[in-house]
């Protein structure tokens, strides 16, 4: 980190959530003000936590180390690969640290069992990763600046309807809430389009590693088109086997961004050769402000912006906003301020909080192309409209 924040880091073993009770803590435009970052550390979300800390740190570089003309003390915790982590990171720089916000969070598990304790405490807690439908429900303190599981299952369900001309698509995805969430939405959408479902399974989360005999099922359901809701290594591999199946060469692959994003696209290379996915930014996407934030980054890390990367980044923007428009400088002051920002200007293009305090933006289809700086998700058009 090249700012004048600081930061600290703490490793956190697991405790219960607390039902908190805290009193605001206050402070002054003089001092430092305190934000809690909890993103995995160590496991196997690890690079995602990367991603987000360079979003979150490179805005503060820009800024001075200043988030609204106040300073910023970064206290990051490691949310870990398990809810109990995550909690006990969020609850932690919360009650101990008396963080004024927390900002990250990749699982969806951690999202949801975190509302009690920010909703308690009455400290703002930005989520900048997990899509759970169910976490932002329009309290002061639950905000989220990354997407929902439903709005992009959903976007891509009318792509799809479009793309084969209503024809049909068969649905693979991870057997836990975000896989059926996402799926949910995309066959709703899909047959409100005037298309049908082929046929779907489910696999159990974070272990498959063998898809052949659904790649079977799918070739002779006659389908369309493949719809499969995996991230991380179990996309990774899922993109593989697909491409050695010869699946490829007859029914083209669709899926939420995360299925060809990151370090998934990094490893895969060529063999996601038009994969075809569906997010709210792209690194290839053609803006002036895209480009500057590209080029920034890479100066920075020597590394490639992702969407989570940004989705840090905005909070931190969210964030400057919020605490410009703040007197005294305290946690119920900074959720009522979250809800004045306005208009959030962004590399993945200009966004709002919904009602819910969910990102109001459109999603774009993107397809995986080779490029004079290797694969890239280049962006085909706009499929959804913010806040559609």
């Amino acid at each position: 980190m090249t700012g004048s924040a600081h930061r600290q880091l703490f490793v956190l073993a697991p405790i219960p959530a607390l039902a908190l009770s805290l009193t605001a803590c206050a402070t002054t435009s003089e001092s430092k003000v305190s934000i809690g970052l909890v993103v995995p550390t160590s496991g196997v979300h690890k690079s995602i936590g990367t991603d987000m800390s360079r979003g979150f740190d490179l805005y503060l570089d820009q800024h001075g180390g200043k988030l609204g003309g106040r300073l910023i003390d970064v206290v990051e915790a490691d949310e870990g690969d398990r809810a109990e982590t995550g909690v006990a990171a969020v609850t932690r720089l919360i009650q101990d640290d008396e963080v004024q916000a927390v900002v990250g969070v990749v699982s969806s598990e951690t999202a949801l069992a975190a509302k009690d304790v920010a909703n308690n405490s009455e400290t703002p807690l930005i989520v900048t990763g997990a899509g759970a439908d169910e976490f932002a429900d329009g309290s002061d303190y639950l905000w989220r600046t990354s997407s929902t599981n439903s709005d992009l299952g959903g976007a891509l369900g009318k792509a799809v309807a479009k793309e084969t001309d209503r024809g049909t698509a068969y649905v693979i995805g991870s057997d836990d809430a975000a896989g059926h969430e996402f799926s949910d939405s995309f066959m709703i959408a899909l047959e409100a389009a005037g298309s049908s479902v082929a046929g779907q399974s489910y696999t159990p989360a974070g272990v498959t590693e063998e898809w052949s005999g659904l790649f079977d099922k799918a070739k002779d359901s006659g389908a369309d088109a493949i719809f499969a809701a995996y991230a991380g290594k179990e996309a990774e591999a899922f993109v593989k086997q697909y491409r050695e199946s010869g699946l490829a060469k007859s029914t083209r692959l669709y899926g939420p961004g995360f299925l060809t994003e990151g370090d998934v696209l990094s490893a895969l290379g060529s063999a996601a050769s038009g994969v075809r996915t569906a997010l709210h930014y792209s690194d290839a996407m053609d803006s002036l402000m895209n480009d500057a934030f590209v080029k920034d980054y890479r100066k920075a890390y020597d590394a490639t912006p992702t969407v989570y990367s940004v989705q840090a980044y905005d909070a931190a923007a969210a964030l400057d906003k919020a605490l410009d428009l703040s007197d005294d400088v305290n946690r119920n002051e900074i959720a009522d301020s979250l809800g004045s920002v306005g208009t959030i200007v962004s590399p993945r293009g200009n966004w709002t909080f919904d009602p819910n305090h969910n990102p109001a933006q459109p999603y774009f289809l993107r397809v995986v192309r080779g490029t004079a700086d290797g694969p890239r998700n280049v962006v085909l058009h706009e499929i959804a409209s913010a806040g559609s």
